[in-house]
């Protein structure tokens, strides 16, 4: 078994296990290949972007316990799906990005330096305007796949 790797080609840390996230709901944002909607972001809710993908016809807020879905807020971390999370990017509503626990993957997709723009600061919570991303702060490369 192979290990999967994050954006800077370490290991990939978990996401989040309280919501449980991932296409395998095992906390982490793996590459899986019958995961069509490529779950492989690990971002940080904002209270935006949870509007946005509402009125995308996703509401990611409410409570679905029949998928033992207990509902986001501001500040959970989820994995998302890769065409939403660009698709908020164009809506200017994009949520910051957990590039550690973000899978290498969405390189192939994503430019690295677009992602140092919506990297979430350690310590960090969601917050209720924009992205909350803090702007220009990494100074780590990014493998390159």
């Amino acid at each position: 078994m192979t290990t999967d790797r994050n954006v800077y080609g370490t290991e990939l840390e978990p996401c989040s296990t309280d919501p449980s996230t991932g296409f395998l709901r095992d906390g982490c944002c793996r590459r899986v290949e019958s995961d069509r909607g490529r779950h492989e972001i690990c971002a940080v809710m904002t209270e935006a972007f949870l509007r946005f993908s509402k009125a995308q016809g996703n509401d990611l807020v409410t409570s679905k316990p029949e998928f033992e879905f207990p509902g986001l807020e501001a500040g959970d971390r989820w994995c998302l799906c890769l065409a939403r999370w660009l698709e908020a990017e164009a809506a200017s509503c994009a949520p910051p990005v957990v590039l550690e626990a973000t899978h290498e993957a969405v390189l192939r997709d994503i430019e690295p330096e677009l992602l140092r723009e919506y990297e979430y600061g350690r310590g960090e919570r969601g917050d209720s305007s924009g992205s909350g991303a803090d702007h220009g702060t990494s100074t780590d490369g990014f493998e390159s796949e």
